[in-house]
């Protein structure tokens, strides 16, 4: 195969956003690779061949704005709470949940009352299901995380308006 044919295929893999190709054919061996520095070709023939180097994309501006717009959204919605709020906080590492099960209601909703010592939501960790409690009386005034979700040790999960 000739070296500019060769070049032809590398083109096209580059334009097609594949991340590994292999092609093999009687007298070409070619294993193409991105994320990595280099392409090797190997031929089956002794012909000399040459390596390539394929073009790595940039990244696109308007992706990137994207996300950055989307961490500094929800930056705000955490770092804003109500006035005179209470945070209940995740005593540990793991998997946040709002009911016991998938087919059960969730422990607490936006607006409602809690007790001191009420179950608020589960935290799974190393296959144990850990209730926490609230620490404070009061109202449910937002859910920070999502369900099913990881969260960090003293991590806000719910914002509580004491009564």
């Amino acid at each position: 195969m000739k070296t500019d044919k060769i070049k032809e295929i590398l083109q096209a893999i580059a334009a097609s956003g594949l991340d590994e190709v292999n092609i093999e054919t009687e007298s070409l061996k070619l294993h193409v690779k991105r994320n990595s520095s280099t392409t090797y070709v190997e031929s089956v023939v002794s012909k000399p061949v040459e390596v390539f180097s394929l073009p790595t994309a940039p990244a696109s501006p308007v992706v990137s704005e994207i996300a950055e717009s989307k961490k500094t959204e929800k930056a705000t919605l955490v770092e804003a709470p109500a006035k005179n709020t209470v945070a209940v906080k995740s005593p540990m590492i793991g998997t946040f949940y709002r009911s016991s099960s998938p087919d059960s209601p969730v422990f607490v909703n936006v607006g409602d009352v809690i007790q001191k010592g009420k179950v608020v939501c589960i935290i799974e960790a190393m296959k144990l299901f850990n209730e926490i409690e609230s620490e404070v009386s009061g109202r449910v005034v937002k859910v920070l995380v999502e369900n099913a979700s990881p969260v960090e040790y003293d991590q806000e999960l719910f914002l509580v308006e004491p009564i």
